[in-house]
């Protein structure tokens, strides 16, 4: 695609600003609601300043020449309710989830330390874009509902039949959500300059201004269902973040050697689970730049990145960190690559953890109005996946059929629990999907079944 700031750009100060805190407000709401979700009193302004860390930590050992940034991972969160389940105290638990982190980070170092040795070109024989591409839309397919069900909050949502239950609180998410999502699309279509930029911060303004005026209504009024926004936050504010590794320090004494066992069997699975996703999102982000990621600056680079950011992540946050799709998404609607605006929004993340009003107000936004944004980051992830497709031959049956199975194991929600580890439907459908077009390849000994394309070489330093 068309890119307005390539990867080297640098941005003016002002407009690096902008960017950053777009970028900020694309991962936030994710970001913090993995703390939130495990609870024990984990903090969301430490996840913040941990998903800031282990960014910087990743663009590090990336060279800077990767324009993705980490948050916390919601693939670990059965590993860390299995952390805090097993452990003794609460601060166990929390060095508990400290210690999975490390092991999960270790898996990346030596997968890491693999791939230097013996270069990627496994990957390309493993993963062509007939398995990568619909496996990158099933990332942004699977997170759809969760976009739909931000933008219907206050909605009944009726499970057996599959269908939202409009009420008035129903109605009042759909209408916010709604005007967010036509002024980022009419700002990214017809905006000028800066307005093409930054769409998301314009989009979620207006549905901000317009869930104040049903909130303010609805106090005025009386009716509960238009106060969807929750200005109490600002009375009890928390200036600062409770690091995690704090709370840990008095929990070590608590571990034995059955409890980081259990502690290894919930995290390092899930470890390789989340590296194929690892995978997923470089190839994606890399069709954005037209720059093999996984060459240059090289898998190896972004392995070990994403791992020791993960751990750093952890020691503040208690969340391990991963790649974010929503990122990845910013870049490719605003079509700013630029590095420098990546690292900037890492260092926005770590200082805004410590402005308990700033935080606060990111608190206060309403579910619906980042659900009309995640509407237009989701399905741009989606689209980005089906464009690898496009090379890809799907005259030919061998192709068809991977990708058919592909889409099909994720979209239908093929999750497998195995003992006391949970494969993601991405996961499965990634390892069918494999399976399925080395199976299929063999008639011929081949395994890329696309119209034909450079490949560009191979760097020396992997090989």
């Amino acid at each position: 695609m068309k890119l307005t700031y390539g990867v080297d750009a640098k941005p003016k100060a002002g407009q690096l600003i902008l960017f950053a805190l777009q970028q900020l407000l694309a991962i936030l709401a994710a970001t913090i609601a993995v703390p939130a979700i495990v609870g024990h009193g984990m903090s969301q302004s430490a996840a913040l300043f941990g998903a800031g860390i282990g960014t910087l930590i990743y663009q590090l050992l990336t060279k800077f020449k990767s324009p993705v940034f980490l948050g916390s991972s919601f693939a670990f969160l059965p590993s860390m309710f299995a952390a805090f389940a097993g452990a003794a105290t609460a601060a166990a638990g929390f060095a508990g989830i400290l210690i999975g982190a490390g092991f999960a980070g270790l898996v990346y170092v030596l997968i890491a330390i693999a791939v230097k040795c013996i270069g990627v070109k496994w990957i390309d024989k493993l993963m062509p874009p007939v398995v990568i591409g619909p496996t990158v839309a099933l990332i942004g397919l699977s997170l759809a509902h969760n976009a739909v069900g931000d933008a219907l909050k206050l909605a009944q949502y009726d499970g057996a039949n599959s269908v939202y239950v409009m009420n008035e609180g129903g109605w009042v998410c759909l209408i916010c959500a709604f005007i967010t999502l036509v002024v980022v699309m009419i700002s990214s279509v017809y905006g000028k300059k800066m307005a093409k930029m930054v769409p998301f911060i314009i989009g979620i303004a207006a549905g901000y201004a317009a869930a104040a005026i049903f909130t303010i209504v609805g106090k005025l009024s009386g009716i509960d269902a238009f106060k969807i926004i929750n200005f109490d936050l600002f009375i009890n504010m928390k200036w600062l973040p409770d690091f995690t590794f704090l709370t840990a320090i008095d929990g070590f004494a608590a571990i034995d050697g059955k409890y980081i066992a259990t502690i290894a069997v919930a995290y390092v699975p899930v470890a390789f689970v989340v590296f194929a996703e690892h995978l997923a999102d470089h190839k994606n982000i890399s069709s954005i730049i037209e720059s093999d990621l996984l060459k240059d600056p090289g898998l190896h680079r972004t392995l070990l990145g994403d791992g020791l950011g993960s751990i750093a992540g952890a020691i503040f946050g208690g969340c391990p960190n991963t790649t974010y799709g929503e990122s990845i998404g910013c870049v490719a609607i605003s079509g700013n690559a630029s590095v420098v605006t990546i690292t900037a929004t890492a260092v926005l993340a770590i200082v805004a953890s410590f402005i308990a009003p700033f935080t606060t107000f990111l608190a206060t936004i309403p579910s619906c109005v980042m659900g009309g944004v995640c509407i237009s980051l989701y399905g741009f992830i989606a689209v980005s996946g089906l464009k690898m497709v496009q090379k890809v031959d799907l005259n030919d049956n061998r192709n068809l059929f991977t990708v058919a199975a592909i889409l099909i194991c994720g979209i239908g929600g093929m999750a497998l629990k195995i003992v006391d580890v949970t494969l993601t439907a991405i996961a499965c459908a990634l390892i069918v999907g494999i399976f399925t077009n080395l199976l299929l390849s063999r008639k011929e000994g081949g395994n890329v079944h696309e119209e034909p394309a450079e490949q560009p070489e191979e760097p020396k330093e992997n090989k």
